[in-house]
């Protein structure tokens, strides 16, 4: 429940460090008095925008589930792991795991996360693999043939 609400505050405020709107950063307010004047006139508030600026914005990825073979919407995660899952997905790159000689290929006809149709061996874009050794995520140093030759890091799916 905690989360819901801090991620609830975060997208009422805002999030990210936001980058200069105007001419005195992110409120914009600058010499003028918030009032413009004429058809449609708006009046401002003239209070501050309230931004949390060191918090990110969530960013969701799309990942592969390894208990259920199918790739789903990841809303956190870190440490070679997703710690939540949304939706089925498909990455954008159409680069995906086939648990069954467990190689990247692309895939052909992807449906509700999974592959119908497989192609070619790929790497993803971000070279953030899955690893079927341990079943975590982690930075390919070395890519061959759909497959990973040397792991490194964990990484964030």
């Amino acid at each position: 429940m905690r989360h819901a609400v801090v991620f609830g505050l975060i997208l009422l405020m805002g999030c990210g460090n936001p980058a200069r709107t105007g001419p005195e950063g992110p409120t914009g307010r600058g010499s003028g008095s918030g009032t413009q004047k004429g058809s449609g006139a708006t009046q401002g508030s003239g209070g501050p925008v309230a931004t949390a600026r060191d918090v990110g914005c969530p960013a969701p990825t799309c990942a592969y589930h390894a208990g259920a073979a199918t790739y789903f919407t990841c809303t956190s995660s870190g440490s070679g792991s997703c710690f939540h899952f949304g939706p089925p997905c498909s990455p954008g790159d159409g680069c995906m795991y086939d648990a069954t000689d467990k190689t990247y290929k692309q895939c052909g006809r992807p449906s509700e996360g999974t592959c119908l149709a497989w192609g070619a061996a790929c790497a993803p874009a971000s070279t953030c693999m899955f690893d079927p050794k341990d079943g975590y995520h982690r930075q390919c140093d070395d890519a061959s043939g759909g497959a990973c030759k040397k792991f490194g890091a964990l990484c964030a799916p």
